[in-house]
This record gives C-alpha cells, structure tokens and sequence, in this order.
C-alpha cells in the first residue's frame, strides 16, 4: 500500500515539475511526434499535461475507486489523444486531451464501480454521471413533488426514457449483494442468498431420462418407416419430419407431378401405415393413439 501511495505522490510531483508549453512549441511537439514518431516529442507533450490527468482524477474521486487506478486510466486516454492528435488544427492539445482522459476515465468507472455490468451506451453514460446531480438540483427546487415526477424531468433534459432513469436510480442506490452473504444469523442456519435462488433447469435425472426416451421413440419411428415406399417416405419427410417449415401441399404436388389433394391423400395414407406398424410391433403404445 505505501509503495501505491508513495508512487502516486511521486507521479504527481513529476507532474507539478513539468514546464508548461506555449502554443508553437506544443504544435513542434506533436508534428515531430505524428511524423517521426520521436518519443522524446511525445514524452515532452504528455508530461506537460499531466496535470489534466491528475485534475479530472480529483473530479471522480467519489466513485469510490483507487485514485492510482484513475491516474493510470487517465494517462491511457491521454496518449490515446497524442495518437489521434492533428496539430495542424486550430485546436490545442489540452483541450482536445481532456475529452479522451475523462472519457477513459468514464469507461474505466463503469466497468468497476459495480460487480453488475451496466450499460454503456451514451444514454447509460449520460445517466450514470448526471444522475445524482441532476437528482439533487430538482429535489432542491421543490422537495415535495414525487420522485416519478423527478424522473420525468431528468429523462427530458438527458434525453432518455423515463425507465431508464428509474432503472439507474434503483442501481445507484442500493449497493452490492454478494450471493455468498448470509440470511438471517449465519451461526444458527447457515443459510447464504444463494440457498434461495430457484433453478428453472430440469434435474440431471430427468435430463438423462428425457435423452433415453428420445432416442428410443426414433429408433421406433425409424423402424415403422420402412414400411413406406419411397414416394410415401418423401412426402411424409416433406411434411412431417423437417426441422424447418414443412412444404406446402401445393409445392411438393408440383415437384411430384400430381395434385395438391393427390399428396394430402398419400400423406394420411402413410400416417395410418406407420401407426399400425408401429401398433403391431409396440403394443404397448396403444394408450398413446387412444
């Protein structure tokens, strides 16, 4: 932990030491560093700026993230602008970073500030950081109004569904549960969260007996199959047997040469030959057709 501090401390002396740069030198800068990829170029840009870094840290200390970790997401988006940066554009190299170090620093607070992944549209980021201040603004301005009326309000000036905002509100007020966490006193039961959730899942037993049950109706099926001849088998796979839509009666007659009602009365034909056979040899599935 002291060697964190103690590193963190250093960063920002290092940061604070750093000379400021006027507006021709940054522009040298990062020509030499877009065209001749001069690390020492870059080093002088990125250090001279570190101190937005360190800045836009201290506005998302309340997060309740390591400051380091911040820092160091900083600096990822701050090179990320020295990347991308165009000096030829009348547009400094602070004002064009500070939109890439808050933004890594936005994304890197959404992946951790919860173990529960939220979204990261820009509608979710909108509401993720605006929320709570735009929440207390109003509240201020009339503490009696209902909090779906708050909401209407937040959602029109965010531009968001109502739900939405009541759907973020719920999650920025509760913490973290852990499914681990005990229920009730732990020395008595023992009992965890986890104890409680309901499994939806077939139990393995009857999984396994649902398998065996499948593949026996298929050998049946199979077997009784083979009474049919090969236009009667080709329309009933057509009809009765595809994993996909069946064809049209109309369809396979064309594809036959014979008419709709031609095919329709070849199809019933071979459902009665396959029920008796399978009758006849599986007397016992005689309940099933009754």
């Amino acid at each position: 932990m002291n060697d964190v501090v103690d590193a963190q401390r250093q960063y920002v002396k290092a940061a604070m030491r750093a000379p400021f740069l006027e507006r021709e030198e940054e522009r040298a800068l990062a020509v030499r560093w877009r065209d001749q990829r001069d690390q020492d170029a870059l080093h002088r840009l990125t250090s001279a700026h570190m101190r937005l870094v360190i800045a836009m840290a201290g506005r998302f200390r309340n997060y309740g993230l390591p400051a380091a970790d911040l820092i160091q997401e900083g600096n990822v988006g701050l090179l990320e602008a020295a990347s991308r940066f165009e000096p030829d554009r009348d547009v400094r190299f602070s004002t064009y970073a500070t939109w890439w170090i808050r933004a890594s620093m936005q994304d890197y607070i959404l992946r951790n500030w919860s173990i529960v992944r939220g979204g990261t549209s820009s509608n979710q980021k909108a509401l993720f950081f605006n929320l709570r201040r735009l929440r207390a603004k109003l509240s201020r301005q009339g503490q009696e109004r209902m909090s779906h009326d708050v909401y209407g309000e937040i959602a029109t000036a965010l531009g968001v569904p109502v739900a939405d905002v009541a759907a973020m509100d719920a999650r920025l007020s509760g913490p973290d549960t852990s499914l681990n966490a005990a229920v009730g006193d732990a020395d008595e039961s023992g009992a965890e969260r986890m104890d409680f959730l309901k499994d939806t899942a077939p139990l393995p037993d009857e999984v396994v007996g649902d398998t065996i049950d499948s593949e026996r109706r298929r050998k049946w099926l199979r077997s009784a199959l083979r009474v049919l001849n090969e236009r009667e088998l080709r329309i009933l796979k057509e009809r009765r047997l595809r994993d996909s839509e069946s064809v049209t009666l109309e369809t396979l007659g064309g594809r036959l040469g014979i008419s709709k009602e031609r095919v329709r009365q070849i199809e019933n034909r071979a459902l009665e030959k396959v029920r008796r056979e399978l009758l006849t040899r599986y007397p016992h599935l005689a309940a099933s057709y009754a």
